[in-house]
């Protein structure tokens, strides 16, 4: 019976990519196809657009390593993909050493400014005012992107940084065809964010024509941000302290927005360690908060562990059931515990313990989805015992007063893990629900489809996996005039009242509280897999809340179905981030036996209308071949020699 199962199914899926490839064509609506992976045996790149890939791999031929087609292909995105990413944003890298094989992770986010306040976005009545943290001035957290990428080559790079900068001069200028293939991903794409572009005049007269965004097949010239980049490449500074500065910060002080010379002054990028644990034979590296990508997956990993997906299927409704159950506990514990690290304690090494995820899986039932009501983050409560002496508790609904030893006794009769300094209690009280209009029943808007991923490799076998952003399509909406530059709306990240969801349909607390100079909390999720401490894969994806289980879900399809590198970011895929309480699946992925199966289990099941993600992968094959692949939902392509 299971082998007719999963022939029955396998069936279904062929049937449905040919349907797909009929229905949509080339215009990849869906993911259409499977796309095949680029082999080379030297040096790879793979972003998410092919003029910024070329960019890359111009830079590894010229005798650059990872770091300069890394910083040049950031440069040339910023330049092709302004609606995703750009210099006016922040974001996150891992970089892997192949002489020592140390993985470190820079963190180059975007910051709240000096004079954010906490209620800064609420009303008199308490109520987040609506958009104020998506549109305009008041949106916009002091950039990042600039200040990284010269930490990185000024500490790691071999070719000069104007030669790095160059590309993108000549892109800005010249200017470059938009894409004859309609993506979800093309500027058209953004219909939503017109108004918010419309009503600033710089970004009007960059981004759209009589009134509308540029189509396919015209040429996007950008001769201001040609400008700025030419400046920035002849002095980086510039945009904190010089002409460029000034200009941000004169311009926010006219139009009531928060930045100031001082803000820009100060900001530094921080070199952080990165969050690592063992899937299998690998070891997974990832970014660690103020991302809260590398924990929770980490997290869903750890739930995991060593269940035999591959005898069960790809897609059997019992994988799926484990990886949605798994999600759901991960962005629960996301909703209380994560936030920036030099504001707030984040119990990392406790929520990436296999102590910890062996406790939450054993409250997965197989049999049954739990609703998101009943799946409860961990809270973390000081101990009354010495600080040596502290215990990973389960709790059943107890009253707030039983906690340490009487706590244990009534969980389950399981055994206390030693962890360090704090307790876990799970099934804690359920957490703050919203005080504003935004319910949190109600899905988020489509699916996100900014920020941008990129992953490099070079001949040495250096590796670069870098996501950045400027938050939702078009960032702010506001452009510096003058300038060109494209300002992010990254305070949408943060939490601007208890319990309240952000445009993702996240949901956070005090630990992503505004506060000056904090750092948003985000979902990116830059990510370097070893095996035997040799490079295996590097990944990342942009989506928004849907980046941690994209990340997931590709690197189960390598290591657990053995996937190639094309196939892995193609097939479907699925996504729950505990509230809204859904499962959303991408069109057609699940066929009607799977689907009928979840369902009787208890899953909410929204099937979507759009796909969702950008992700793209280089794998590093027992042969040492690399292969790699962009996300056929995009128009991104991979390069290597």
């Amino acid at each position: 019976m299971r082998i007719f199962y999963r022939y029955t199914r396998f069936s279904v899926f062929v049937f449905y990519l040919c349907f797909w490839t009929l229905l949509f064509g080339s215009q990849k609506l869906v993911s259409a196809t499977v796309v095949l992976p680029l082999r080379t045996k030297k040096a790879m790149v793979v972003s998410a657009h092919p003029l910024a890939s070329d960019v890359g791999l111009q830079m590894l031929r010229k005798g650059g390593n990872a770091v300069d087609a890394a910083v040049a292909t950031t440069f040339a995105i910023s330049v092709v993909e302004p609606f995703s990413a750009g210099i006016g944003g922040g974001g996150f890298l891992l970089l892997r050493d192949a002489k020592t094989g140390e993985i470190k992770a820079l963190d180059f986010r975007e910051r709240a400014p000096l004079k954010a306040t906490r209620n800064m976005y609420l009303d008199a009545q308490g109520k987040v005012r609506p958009n104020a943290t998506i549109n305009g001035y008041l949106a916009v957290a002091t950039p990042g992107t600039v200040a990284g990428l010269y930490e990185v080559h000024r500490r790691y790079g071999k070719l000069p940084w104007a030669e790095l900068v160059k590309p993108a001069i000549a892109l800005a200028r010249n200017g470059f065809i938009l894409s004859s293939d309609a993506t979800w991903r093309s500027i058209p794409g953004y219909e939503n964010r017109k108004q918010a572009i419309l009503t600033n005049p710089a970004a009007r007269a960059i981004f759209t024509r009589d009134g509308e965004l540029y189509q396919p097949g015209e040429k996007l010239v950008q001769r201001d941000l040609a400008r700025t980049l030419t400046e920035i490449s002849r002095n980086p500074r510039s945009f904190y302290t010089g002409n460029i500065a000034r200009a941000i910060a004169g311009d926010m002080a006219k139009k009531g927005g928060l930045i100031t010379l001082q803000d820009l002054k100060l900001y530094k990028p921080i070199w952080r360690t990165p969050v690592c644990g063992n899937f299998r034979q690998a070891k997974v590296c990832s970014m660690p908060p103020p991302s809260s990508g590398g924990v929770h997956l980490l997290q869903m990993l750890n739930m995991i562990g060593d269940t035999d997906l591959k005898s069960w299927g790809w897609h059997h409704p019992n994988a799926i059931h484990l990886m949605v159950e798994a999600m759901k506990i991960a962005y629960a514990d996301r909703s209380q515990l994560l936030g920036d690290p030099d504001f707030v304690k984040v119990p990392v090494q406790q929520l990436t313990s296999p102590a910890y995820a062996k406790l939450r899986r054993a409250e997965i039932d197989m049999n049954r989805a739990k609703p998101a009501s009943e799946v409860k983050p961990a809270i973390m409560k000081k101990t009354q015992r010495a600080p040596d002496s502290v215990s990973l508790a389960l709790r059943q609904n107890l009253p707030p007063q039983v906690t340490g030893v009487d706590a244990l006794r009534a969980a389950s009769r399981r055994v206390p893990v030693r962890v360090t300094r704090r307790v876990f209690m799970i099934n804690s009280p359920p957490p703050q629900l919203p005080v504003s209009p935004r319910p949190l029943v109600s899905p988020p808007p489509r699916e996100s489809t900014q920020t941008s991923h990129l992953n490099i490799v070079d001949e040495q076998r250096n590796a670069v996996s870098l996501t950045f952003t400027v938050n939702l399509g078009f960032g702010s909406g506001v452009v510096t005039p003058g300038t060109g530059i494209l300002l992010n709306n990254e305070m949408d990240d943060f939490v601007a009242a208890p319990g309240v969801p952000n445009a993702f349909g996240l949901v956070g607390n005090e630990a992503n509280a505004i506060a000056p100079r904090k750092t948003p909390l985000s979902s990116m999720t830059p990510t370097i897999v070893t095996e035997n401490n040799q490079l295996r894969i590097l990944l990342g994806a942009p989506g928004g809340s849907t980046i941690i289980t994209q990340v997931l879900q590709v690197i189960l399809h390598i290591l657990a179905y053995n996937m190639d590198a094309g196939a892995a970011v193609s097939v479907p895929r699925i996504h729950h981030q505990w509230l809204p309480d859904e499962l959303r699946v991408e069109p057609f992925t699940l066929d009607a036996l799977t689907l009928a199966e979840l369902q009787r289990r208890g899953h909410k099941i929204q099937q979507q209308t759009s796909p969702w993600g950008n992700i793209n992968a280089i794998v590093v094959t027992p042969q040492q071949t690399l292969e790699g692949a962009a996300d056929p939902r995009g128009e991104g392509s991979p390069r290597g020699f």
